[in-house]
């Protein structure tokens, strides 16, 4: 394992809006420099009022559950109303994920098919320093790009991105990598592709990060099934979900 060291209102939705009220803000920043310059009124105080106020817009707005992500920032699969519930706390830099990916990502897609259990997936991105461009950061931005298209291919991506997941220390896969592999799995909205460009989650993902974090995870991948921490060899033994779940489901 990598240790770690309301409404109603879509989360994504909430946290797009941030990132067009930041960029309006930096508008409003630079004509009021401009203004600044033909008044002869200082810069630097113009300047300093628009970062002000772009940091404080982007603090108002916290996530609420809506959609295919729960008010925690997890990005749900499944049934809601399944009787088994799993909770996969990963990174998408995290080579343990992958292990635990490789051996129980079929299992638990076919868990979500058949209605057996609902999965929760968590994405943070604790692990930035593993990369030189904040690869993990990236990865999971995109992880809500992809989630809000179309969830019912979002296992297939996820399954895509561990098998594809960059060596720790290098400059991680680039922007124009995280959209062909959502391409290759059917994401072809340019709208995903626009999404992981400009990257209108990172804010929220930071605050996700931080909350799932202060609640205690201290290991990525954590699992926990109707509530409980796994920790049990199960985690990276081929389909060895598959038994935890249907103990869960008796």
């Amino acid at each position: 394992m990598t240790t770690v060291s309301t409404g109603k209102q879509n989360p994504l939705a909430a946290a797009e809006a941030a990132d067009r009220k930041r960029k309006i803000a930096i508008q409003v920043g630079v004509a009021a420099v401009l203004v600044a310059l033909v008044a002869a009124i200082g810069i630097g105080i113009a300047v300093k009022k628009s970062d002000s106020d772009s940091s404080t817009t982007s603090a108002a707005q916290l996530p609420a559950t809506g959609g295919s992500v729960t008010e925690s920032g997890a990005v749900r699969i499944g049934n809601p109303d399944a009787k088994v519930k799993v909770r996969v706390v990963a990174d998408l830099q995290c080579p343990a994920c992958k292990q635990f990916e490789a051996a129980n990502g079929e299992a638990l897609a076919q868990a979500a098919a058949d209605g057996t259990a609902v999965i929760d997936y968590q994405i943070i991105s604790f692990l930035d320093r593993a990369s030189t461009t904040q690869y993990s950061s990236r990865a999971a931005n995109a992880s809500f790009c992809v989630a809000k298209s179309d969830a019912s291919k979002y296992q297939n991506w996820l399954q895509t991105m561990f098998a594809k997941q960059p060596a720790e220390g290098t400059a991680g896969l680039s922007n124009e990598q995280l959209i062909q592999i959502a391409t290759e799995v059917g994401y072809t909205d340019p709208a995903v592709a626009t999404c992981i460009n400009d990257k209108p989650y990172n804010d929220y993902i930071t605050q996700v990060t931080q909350e799932t974090l202060n609640s205690g995870v201290q290991s990525t991948p954590s699992v926990f099934v109707n509530g409980q921490l796994i920790q049990s060899d199960a985690l990276f033994t081929e389909n060895g979900m598959a038994s935890v779940i249907a103990d869960a489901a008796k």
